[in-house]
């Protein structure tokens, strides 16, 4: 291709986020234009689906790759290779070096049954057999004073042993490292020597604080999945300096922030929820207009739905989760995930019941009406038995559906063995589905003491528009958002995220006898690390934020809370201040505090937040028009109402043709290239001036939540 004259001095910034089966890009070029993209991902070598992404655009564009490459200012990349790497248990062959005495706390874990009625309830199974978890004499009180001196030499040998057994990673996690990491720095010495091709995670260096069952599940978590990121991010910008991309690229970290990928590779474990942690950002983008601060935001991939809650204009961070069962202690945005996307898979259970998920087609085969070889029914195939999909317009027209390849398989798998008709089936399958994503939501609301009706939902995901409603009508929601950008949501806000890196330090006793000068020297120097590693970024003074929280709890609670806080009350050992910010937010969370009864307060943690302000995007405007829809009809198409349970005739829009101040009644369906929006019975569509298509509920006409 050659360039087009008109874009020659054209440059762009782009967002791609690799999912299980799209790989989505969204573009925005220095002329304030905005494009949308998705390629089927490459699970083989998602890098090749990347640079397909780019071909896509370059395509559009009328450009060579390599010329698009060149004028590629910034890209944000969140990437599932780690992830996947801990589902399918395809991460590296780690070695563990602990503390003599405890190495099967990784396999002990907290001792706690997870399903404490269940006596078949099996452990999960560690990352490291029990023959690579290596015991080195030496010991460490709590307080960092050393009982027993390191045994450099057995160290040495077990090393030694690791290497003998082909560990390409290693952990390195002693019992109260934290208080003194004298040993861990002596240990990750010998190992640097001994394997100095292996990935080395040391827990202080990751995660210095109490709780031994954290760090060393952290830590090995962090080495499982260390040679999978780092060959991922090292082939990755290959292929790009291949192409002529000298630009900037950043990756997406499980807390919301974007940091370099060398950055990144020591600290692999942050990428757990690289993609999804996308989705916040881009979602308040599009309330923002509206003056809400706080939203649900749901993103339906093709093979999980994950859910947050973004409250006052902050999105809820947790110091702890697991994924797959395994323990991790990083900070990370609040997502719930569940196996609910555009690939699951329909079947039956042994006592009759249909069920979706969470097993996935992925992007090969994906779904039978993809014609890739896939014979499984899911819930992409119900969508086009339902009348949801128009076979000849799927991306746009990009991709052609096999309407008789998606009856056939649900008639194989559904219907014959239920004795349902295909079309019974296939609604059947959408309902469930519905249902599953409903209670992904309640998850992060009613299970935390939130009304989900108090919150409006932007729903993102190239599915997620066709179940916006039956989702909203089950939990009582007045209000959906479908942004202009909904199917790639989570690429847009890669855009619209700040560089961010989290540290976090043990400081364990009560605040009140804790001397101010050793909390503020604590503050000071996670500050400083945190500022060091945005100069190292590039980021100046200015554009440089630092936060600070604190793990506060009442003397004798089992947990903590974490409580954001001023720096100037640490400065000046207001410890009141502290308190009182303790109490309120305790107050919020449980309902209840001891404020007025003398509860003295007890001190884990000091965490401190360190952003670097980036250049934001601004969003496009849509043309204002008159409410009626008409210059947008397309045509009528059969599908499912399922609130009225039958098939109707419904009017079909053209998304892209609706002028802001649009209203369609519902039910009926508008069409995008991306994304298909179902409109039901009981709601009206209105799309707002920046392009998103606002669902309200028909009774709370009127008010925007």
């Amino acid at each position: 291709m050659t360039d087009r004259t008109p874009q020659a001095e054209t440059t762009f910034k782009i967002g791609i986020d690799v999912g299980g089966t799209f790989t989505d890009l969204f573009c925005w070029s220095g002329t304030g234009e905005v494009e949308t993209f998705k390629v089927l991902s490459t699970p083989q070598d998602p890098s090749v689906g990347l640079v397909d992404g780019l071909r896509a655009v370059a395509a559009a564009h009328g450009l060579s790759v390599e010329a698009l490459a060149r004028r590629v200012k910034t890209i944000v990349h969140g990437t599932t290779v780690t992830t996947n790497a801990v589902l399918t248990r395809r991460g590296a062959k780690t070695g563990l070096l602990t503390t003599a005495g405890v190495r099967d706390a990784l396999e002990m874990r907290r001792g706690i049954r997870e399903r404490q009625y269940d006596n078949r309830y099996l452990n999960v199974e560690p990352l490291v057999e029990r023959a690579l978890r290596r015991p080195v004499p030496g010991r460490l009180d709590a307080q960092g004073q050393e009982l027993e001196p390191l045994d450099l030499a057995a160290l040495r040998a077990e090393a030694r042993r690791l290497k003998g057994e082909g560990a390409t990673a290693v952990a390195v996690c002693f019992m109260n490292a934290f208080a003194n990491d004298t040993h861990e720095r002596a240990a990750a010495e010998i190992v640097r020597q001994e394997l100095p091709e292996a990935y080395l995670s040391v827990s202080t260096e990751l995660l210095p604080t109490i709780r031994f069952f954290d760090r060393i599940s952290t830590t090995v978590l962090n080495a499982y999945v260390g040679p999978v990121l780092r060959d991922y991010l090292r082939a990755l910008t290959g292929k790009l300096a291949g192409i002529g991309f000298a630009g900037v690229l950043l990756i997406m970290q499980s807390s919301g922030g974007v940091a370099l990928p060398q950055v990144t590779e020591a600290r692999a474990a942050m990428t757990l929820l690289s993609g999804p942690a996308g989705g916040p950002p881009a979602a308040l983008a599009y309330t923002a207009p509206h003056g809400l601060s706080s939203c649900l935001v749901a993103d339906m991939g093709g093979t999980s739905f994950d859910v947050s809650l973004v409250q006052d204009g902050h999105v809820a961070l947790r110091g702890e989760g697991e994924i797959d069962r395994l323990r991790i202690a990083l900070p990370m945005l609040d997502i719930a995930t569940i196996g609910a996307g555009g690939g699951s898979i329909g079947w039956v259970d042994g006592g009759g019941l249909l069920r979706m998920g969470p097993q996935s087609a992925g992007a090969l085969p994906g779904p039978a009406c993809y014609g890739r070889g896939g014979e499984l029914p899911t819930s992409t195939d119900a969508q086009l038995v339902l009348g949801y999909l128009d076979p000849e317009y799927f991306a746009g027209g990009a991709m052609k559906l096999q309407r008789d390849k998606a009856r056939r398989a649900i008639e194989t798998h559904i219907a014959r063995p239920m004795g349902l008709d295909v079309e019974t089936a296939a609604a059947g399958m959408y309902r469930v589905i519905s249902t599953n994503m409903a209670h992904g939501i309640r998850q992060i609301t009613v299970r935390r003491g939130l009304d989900p009706r108090e919150f409006p939902l932007v729903i993102g995901g190239g599915a997620g528009p066709l179940h916006a409603c039956p989702i909203a009508l089950e939990l009582e929601i007045p209000t959906v958002v479908v942004p202009p950008t909904a199917s790639i949501l989570c690429a847009t806000g890669m855009l619209l995220s700040d560089l961010g890196h989290d540290f976090v330090r043990s400081c364990v006793g009560p605040l009140a006898a804790l001397p101010p000068a050793r909390l503020e020297g604590v503050v000071q120097e996670l500050v400083a690390e945190g500022r060091a590693e945005l100069a190292k970024e590039g980021v100046s003074d200015e554009r440089a934020e630092v936060q600070v929280a604190l793990d506060l709890r009442y003397l004798r609670q089992y947990h903590e809370v974490t409580v954001p806080v001023a720096r100037e009350a640490i400065a000046r050992g207001d410890y009141a201040a502290l308190a009182r910010a303790f109490h309120a937010e305790h107050n919020r969370l449980y309902g209840y505090d001891l404020a007025g009864e003398g509860t003295p307060l007890e001190l884990i943690n000091v965490r401190v937040r360190a952003l670097g302000r980036t250049e934001k995007p601004e969003l496009p405007r849509r043309e204002a028009g008159g409410p009626d829809p008409s210059r947008a009809l397309k045509g009528r198409r059969r599908a499912f109402v399922f609130d009225a349970d039958r098939f109707e005739e419904l009017p079909v829009y053209d998304g892209h043709l609706l002028l802001a101040g649009a209203r369609v009644a519902g039910p009926a369906l508008i069409e995008r290239t991306d994304t298909t929006i179902f409109v039901s019975a009981r709601y009206a569509a209105e799309l707002d001036e920046r392009g998103s298509c606002l669902l309200r509920l028909r009774a709370a006409q009127g008010r925007v939540a």
